[in-house]
């Protein structure tokens, strides 16, 4: 990890394209810094957007991962300058990456909530000569391993919330429970794993009890999550035979 005290004296200037939930997170950001920005979107013409460009040291394309090299292959005049996207599973050979690791809500946030967001950015590339007045820790990765990166983000941030929404669904659906009465629970899984990520999961398929986990299943048949919860106890229990293997490899090595 790399962190650093910021550069407030080094004043570089950035045009920031696009108008979605990640551009209003970052032109919050830099307001909160008072760092110099001018924000373009396609409701505005290209000849503002080549204005802005030219005042500025850096452009951050936060638009679709699919249109990033079109844009600039469509506007030649940005490559002029530092480009930057923030895309966490592109691979450029012309534009850098630098991925925020945060999910970003229609909420904005305060400064110390930005201000610990990691960038995992591309290898090589050192974000506090692009950022000097941004002080979050940043990491790099190799562009090859980038989609493999950005699926475990997924996988960890936006699985999860799908699985609370529609379990949250369920309780109010079918039995009339408060629409929050996970909130607890799910608040306090997260701290647990938070505080201890290798010991925190609990649970029936965790401890064994197959009793349970066949109830489960039965009264999930024909249901959507059927398929889900089969493919996690899948999952729990090649795990355990992996572990399994490497305590037996491990125990074999000593011995020998």
């Amino acid at each position: 990890m790399n962190r650093r005290v910021p550069n407030t004296k080094n004043t570089i200037q950035y045009t920031i394209v696009g108008d979605g939930k990640m551009s209003q997170h970052l032109c919050q950001y830099f307001s909160l810094l008072e760092i110099d920005y001018k924000c373009w979107s396609r409701k505005q013409t290209i000849n503002q957007l080549q204005s802005y460009v030219n005042k500025s040291d850096v452009v951050i394309l936060l638009i679709s991962d699919n249109a990033i090299e079109q844009f600039v292959s469509d506007n030649p005049f940005i490559n002029k300058k530092t480009v930057v996207h923030f895309s966490g599973a592109l691979s450029s050979s012309e534009i850098i990456g630098c991925h925020p690791l945060m999910t970003f809500s229609h909420n904005l946030y305060d400064l110390e909530t930005y201000q610990n967001i990691p960038f995992v950015c591309d290898e090589g590339t050192d974000f506090s000569d692009i950022f000097p007045q941004l002080a979050n820790p940043f990491y790099g990765i190799n562009q090859g391993d980038k989609a493999y990166y950005h699926a475990m983000c997924v996988m960890a941030g936006n699985f999860t919330q799908m699985l609370m929404r529609d379990t949250a669904t369920e309780l109010t659906k079918k039995m009339h429970l408060p629409d929050n009465i996970l909130f607890p629970y799910l608040l306090q899984n997260t701290f647990n794993f938070i505080s201890n990520p290798k010991n925190s999961t609990t649970g029936p398929i965790q401890r064994g009890d197959f009793t349970t986990v066949k109830k489960h299943l039965h009264v999930l048949k024909n249901s959507p999550m059927e398929g889900l919860y089969k493919c996690f106890v899948n999952y729990a229990q090649i795990l355990k035979a992996n572990n399994q293997s490497h305590n037996s490899s491990n125990i074999k090595e000593q011995v020998q």
